[in-house]
């Protein structure tokens, strides 16, 4: 028996009087409908919900496990965009009698490697087994996402991994993560998956690299870069896309730099994982020679970085682009598409979001898939270790055997 995938979700744009408690309850009414064996609910929403009630009403119908968090404005299925200024609720239902699911959540703390290893322990002991999973999905708070995934390795070893951060509609940290009946603000959520089904996975940039390229030269609490090639990062940025640094102060900087990114190359080469620029810093002095980016993942001293670009078009090809590389990967067919793309990809899209969905449509065809918002996307490709990165697509393809 192969793994059976079912998605069907609730458009509250025509209906904006709906609460949070009904979103849920109807949500899960529509996804598990028909459904037999379902061992677990993907389930994403908007932070203007009251996610304690959604969750109350997707468990007025059922105790499966589930597991989720915020995605930023919205959420794309195959009947199109799910999306509400009143709030939405989605949910993918996976039935499969040979599947075994463990999932698990836990705060941060001041030792996140340690949370990692805590939370694997506990999806260990919820699958009720004592193996390493098949495979696990992260999701997170756009936080110390790497300190958790090698406190999971501590544990599971290399398993493969896809997921994303949570996210909001205009990163102001109104983001939440669930797992059962919990929710969190700032911490990390598991599911791993047990199962002889066939999964493969895209985790890619889809961007092109310049010529402008530096070595950091120094870094701050692991995310904040403050030089490259011992020049103020902030500046160096700005010379390197022809920008005023004025322009680039505070959260200006996020949305000029979704098409200029910057990147750290795997020790082989074959991923360039993004970096992206969150945040410009003038670090209270009238001089740029101590300017600082805040970035979406961490970076290290004395390795390089390089400047990436491309244009809202290639942005939108990458989409279909991802999408055929991740079908080329499967050796069977397709039960369904679990997909996390960068929320600040889609805020440079804008109203052209039609034609990303219709990137994935085309290539999907009527296998149920589900697109979700984050601000950070986490994945391995090409036999390279897991990975956290900003403004990338983590596309999985799980298989029906």
């Amino acid at each position: 028996c192969g793994l059976g995938l079912l998605i069907q979700m609730l458009h509250l744009s025509i209906r904006s009087s709906i609460d949070s408690y009904t979103k849920g309850l109807e949500t899960a009414n529509m996804s598990l409908n028909e459904m037999n064996d379902t061992k677990l609910g993907l389930v994403f929403t908007s932070c203007n919900d009251n996610i304690e009630e959604i969750i109350k009403g997707i468990r007025s119908i059922s105790n499966i496990p589930i597991i989720g968090g915020t995605s930023s404005g919205g959420v794309l299925v195959n009947d199109g965009i799910i999306a509400s200024t009143n709030g939405f609720s989605s949910m993918m239902s996976l039935s499969d009698p040979t599947l075994t699911i463990g999932v698990a959540i836990h705060e941060a703390s001041t030792h996140p490697r340690s949370v990692g290893r805590k939370v694997a322990m506990e999806a260990v002991e919820n699958a009720k087994t004592t193996r390493a999973p098949s495979y696990f999905m992260m999701i997170a708070s756009p936080k110390d996402e790497e300190e958790y995934l090698l406190g999971i390795q501590d544990v599971i070893g290399r398993v493969p991994l896809f997921g994303g951060s949570v996210s909001d509609d205009d990163i102001d940290e109104k983001w939440k993560i669930f797992c059962n009946d919990k929710v969190i603000s700032d911490g990390v959520a598991v599911a791993f998956f047990y199962t002889d089904n066939e999964i493969a996975t895209s985790f890619t940039g889809e961007y092109f690299e310049t010529d402008n390229v530096g070595i950091i030269t120094k870094v701050e609490n692991d995310r904040t870069l403050v030089e490259i090639d011992h020049a103020g990062a902030l500046n160096k940025y700005a010379r390197w896309t022809k920008t005023l640094p004025s322009k680039l102060m505070g959260k200006k900087l996020w949305e000029a730099a979704i098409t200029k990114p910057l990147g750290i190359k795997s020790p082989t080469g074959n991923i360039t994982v993004i970096r992206q620029p969150k945040y410009g810093d003038d670090r209270g002095t009238k001089t740029y020679t101590d300017d600082a980016i805040e970035l979406s993942n961490k970076v290290v001293e004395n390795t390089a970085i390089v400047q990436l670009e491309a244009t809202i078009d290639e942005l939108i090809d990458g989409v279909g682009d991802t999408m055929k590389d991740l079908k080329q990967k499967m050796y069977g067919e397709s039960a369904g598409y679990i997909l996390f793309h960068s929320a600040g990809r889609k805020k440079a899209i804008a109203n052209r979001l039609s034609e990303v969905h219709s990137e994935i449509l085309k290539e999907a065809k009527n296998t149920p898939f589900l697109v979700v918002f984050s601000l950070s996307e986490y994945g391995y490709d090409e036999h390279s270790a897991n990975l956290c990165g900003g403004s990338m697509l983590s596309f999985t393809s799980l298989g029906k055997e």
